[in-house]
């Protein structure tokens, strides 16, 4: 028995252990396949933006640097904002939370002078490129939001979130006061990479393929020439290949070409999709072509990273071959990047490029602020204007053909950090202007291919962040906004055989005028220029704080007419001339303090509205300000005080207090809504307590008393006589003719308060003063003095008793 217990004893601990190596290998497994599925990308930058507050009409920015390596960006964000889908369409838009996105710099919605249209959210969260559009897109704020964006969708550089407190013209209008409520939010916001230069794709899953290139300059330009490193690429039918080539500078062309291409069937494509700063595919790219017919020819290829995608899956070999996966091509990949000499470009090199310096303007001490002048004229720049002539550029162009549209070529150059900039073009002359106007980022402009272009009064860009001005035949002037950083092009197209320059002749000078400005046109002269930086603190942006009467990001937009901003002034000012009754009573009753307290508030409030509306300033805003609330807060609590009939000391008491405490209330957010509520609070207070000192000083001696208590515990009927008796004295102490017309005086004075809002503030407020003073007034005239007849007896006893003594004769 003991053989066995030992023999079972050694089996059970084999079982365990084997047991025990078999869970141990699963699991190693187990990690090992998470750690190549996972292992091959990594977290490149992750943000944890704390929880902020948007206040009404406020904006916050966070930028996002996606490397080139970058796999995919994801952003959780959490608010407070919790809007269905129904009240979305009832909001004003001036009123509504959005959050927009832009690629490259920040996004601007109250640019779109036509109304913006708001995308749809589903669920909170967006997922693949058919649910949203990066550029110059936004959409109502929502309580969870999820956003992932693969490589594939989104190119590497700077990406911009923008958060917005209502938009539209009235955003950056100044406001008297702001009734909306504030949202808050906070994010999580993390880039992933990949490990491996040479495998890209959301999972880091796709293989890319270099090229190998060479270099070589003559004096008739450049040309880079590429190859695919294995000369024999064979794709079968289900099959794509992918390459990475980076052009450098400024080209000419991109040629892309196969050599050496063996297929099954001549009806056989070899489809070729390039993508500019993304993976390219059937569905997203920006060029396509069969290079078994003839190569893809790229005009005027942007700088930076293309994406080529060699397919023999297209929809043309699936009409052909239907789902035959067992066709098959092979092929050898060249491209070429064709460029010209320095300072040339456009067909055969014959037209002129210059690149442009930025010049700091003298005095201009906002960050990146500058102009651009040709490198031989910044070096010396004459006097402190910001113009160079074209007459000089445009004799240096080489003859071309008569049906060959004539193109001058200027680089500028926006620093990092100054995608909050606006790139300022004006072009001035005294004849008539013979010239179309093209910019591009990243690349030379032409006419199908350009961002932002101006031909003609009628023939200009329609995108919110290209802004035309006062254009005419003489005069071109427009403005990009929130231009990102990096290279830009312009390109100027001369038209026919136009101006004296082209042959030589003298005749009025053309001007050219480039800058990068903070804020368009300084604002219109209708507001001030603020700065501030994105959340991360790598961008400047900036904006217009425009005055009472104008709106828009340039505060060229009249919000209210110059005769409509006279009467609001008026009545917002005039409308205090209501202090007057509860004054002229306080004086009339020989209430010296109150007659003091009115007057001076009535005073205050309509030089203080005097000053906010831009008529006339007798002291700083801020001394104006607080002296208007702090007189008001005084003139409410002072009114409640007066009705009390507590003795001159208890009043002197509480007066002084409540000069501390609205003064406090002043001095620290003077214009949050919650201030009436405390101000009403602490003269309910001081009223309560006026009327409690004087209910323990009268009736003292009988609350003290034995007898009385035993009545109030023996006896009911005592205690409604003495209710009765408190319902009388109320009654004699008040006249409640005029305390009812107080009280419906200020129910109106509530109701104007509550329902002003920003565009609607004038009128309201007028109300306001007018009802407010008038509640007082009769408040203060529903107050009965009340003459004490038992003292009045015993003073007079006491003088009669004083007069017969002196009557008496003296020994």
């Amino acid at each position: 028995m003991a053989k066995l217990s030992i023999l079972g004893l050694t089996a059970l601990l084999v079982f365990l252990f084997l047991s025990c190596a078999v869970s141990i290998s699963d699991s190693l497994e187990e990690s090992v396949l998470e750690e190549d599925n996972n292992g091959s990308f990594f977290t490149v930058s992750s943000f944890r933006y704390p929880k902020s507050q948007v206040s009404p009409y406020d904006t916050r920015y966070i930028r996002v640097d996606l490397p080139p390596w970058f796999s995919s960006l994801n952003v959780a964000m959490e608010s407070d904002v919790d809007i269905s889908a129904k009240r979305i369409l009832k909001i004003s838009k001036s009123l509504l939370p959005v959050i927009c996105f832009r690629d490259g710099s920040p996004p601007l919605p109250d640019a779109s002078t036509k109304g913006l249209e708001l995308g749809r959210l589903f669920n909170g969260s967006f997922e693949g490129a058919q649910d949203i559009e990066i550029a110059e897109q936004c959409y109502p704020m929502q309580k969870n939001i999820s956003l992932r964006l693969t490589n594939e969708q989104i190119s590497p550089g700077a990406w911009y979130v923008g958060l917005f407190n209502g938009i539209g013209v009235t955003r950056t209008q100044g406001k008297m006061i702001v009734s909306s409520s504030a949202f808050s939010f906070s994010a999580n916001i993390t880039v992933e990479g990949c490990k491996t230069a040479t495998m890209w794709g959301p999972s880091c899953n796709r293989t890319i393929y270099p090229l190998s290139c060479s270099r070589f300059d003559n004096q008739t330009g450049s040309v880079v020439s590429c190859s695919d490193s294995s000369p024999n690429s064979c794709l079968t039918g289900v099959e794509t290949k992918t390459y990475a080539l980076d052009v450098d500078g400024i080209s000419e062309q991109l040629v892309i070409m196969a050599s050496n291409v063996k297929v099954d069937s001549n009806e056989s494509y070899l489809m070729c999709y390039a993508r500019f700063g993304a993976i390219a595919s059937e569905t997203l790219h920006d060029y396509a072509g069969d290079i078994h017919k003839a190569p893809l020819v790229i005009n005027k290829p942007k700088v930076g990273r293309w994406y080529i995608v060699a397919s023999f899956s297209g929809r043309e070999n699936r009409l052909v071959q239907g789902t035959n996966a067992s066709s098959k091509v092979c092929f050898s990949l060249n491209v070429k990047v064709l460029g010209c000499p320095v300072g040339k470009a456009g067909p055969n090199c014959g037209q002129q490029i210059y690149m442009l310096q930025a010049v700091l303007g003298r005095g201009w001490l906002t960050p990146f602020e500058s102009y651009y002048l040709p490198v031989n004229d910044a070096s010396s720049p004459s006097g402190s204007t910001t113009y160079f002539p074209l007459e000089p550029i445009f004799s240096n162009v080489s003859s071309l053909p008569l049906d060959t549209s004539t193109w001058t070529y200027f680089l500028m150059n926006i620093p990092q950090g100054g995608a909050g900039g606006h790139i300022h073009f004006r072009l001035t002359s005294d004849s008539a202007i013979q010239y179309e106007v093209y910019l591009r980022f990243g690349g030379l402009p032409t006419v199908e291919d350009r961002d932002y272009y101006y031909a003609n009064q009628t023939s200009a860009s329609r995108s919110m962040f290209f802004s035309l001005y006062n254009s005419s035949q003489e005069k071109v002037d427009f403005y990009v906004l929130y231009a990102r950083e990096g290279t830009w092009s312009l390109g100027l197209r001369q038209l026919g055989e136009s101006t004296a320059a082209s042959k030589g002749s003298k005749g009025p000078p053309t001007l050219v005028s480039l800058s990068l400005e903070r804020c368009p046109r300084r604002c219109s002269s209708h507001g001030n220029c603020r700065y501030a930086f994105d959340a991360s603190g790598l961008t400047s942006y900036s904006f217009c704080s425009c005055d009472r009467t104008h709106g828009g990001f340039d505060c060229s937009i009249e919000v209210v007419s110059q005769q409509g901003h006279i009467i609001q002034s008026i009545a917002l000012i005039a409308s205090n001339a209501a202090a007057l009754l509860p004054a002229y009573w306080a004086l009339r009753q020989r209430e010296y303090p109150e007659w003091v307290l009115f007057t001076s508030s009535g005073i205050s409030s309509a030089l203080y509205h005097a000053c906010d509306v831009g008529t006339w300033c007798v002291l700083t805003y801020n001394v104006l300000q607080f002296m208007d609330f702090w007189l008001s807060f005084m003139a409410v609590i002072g009114t409640f005080v007066y009705l009390s009939t507590a003795n001159e000391a208890v009043k002197r008491t509480i007066h002084t207090v409540v000069a501390i405490l609205t003064a406090l209330l002043a001095l620290t957010k003077a214009t949050r809504a919650s201030n009436v509520i405390i101000v009403l609070a602490i003269g309910s207070l001081g009223l309560f307590i006026g009327f409690l000192v004087e209910f323990i000083t009268k009736y003292r001696s009988y609350c003290g008393s034995a007898g009385f208590s035993m009545n109030m515990l023996d006896r009911p009927r005592a205690v409604k006589e003495w209710f009765s008796s408190l319902i009388k004295t109320l009654k004699k102490r008040f006249h409640w003719g005029f305390m009812a017309a107080g009280l419906v005086a200020f129910t109106m004075a509530a109701i104007s308060f509550k329902v002003e809002t920003s565009s609607s503030y004038w009128i309201w407020h007028s109300i306001w003063h007018f009802t407010i003073y008038t509640s007082s007034f009769f408040f203060l005239c529903s107050k009965i003095k009340i003459v004490n007849n038992e003292n009045q007896t015993l003073q007079g006893a006491d003088n009669y008793e004083l007069t017969r003594q002196d009557s008496l004769p003296r020994n």
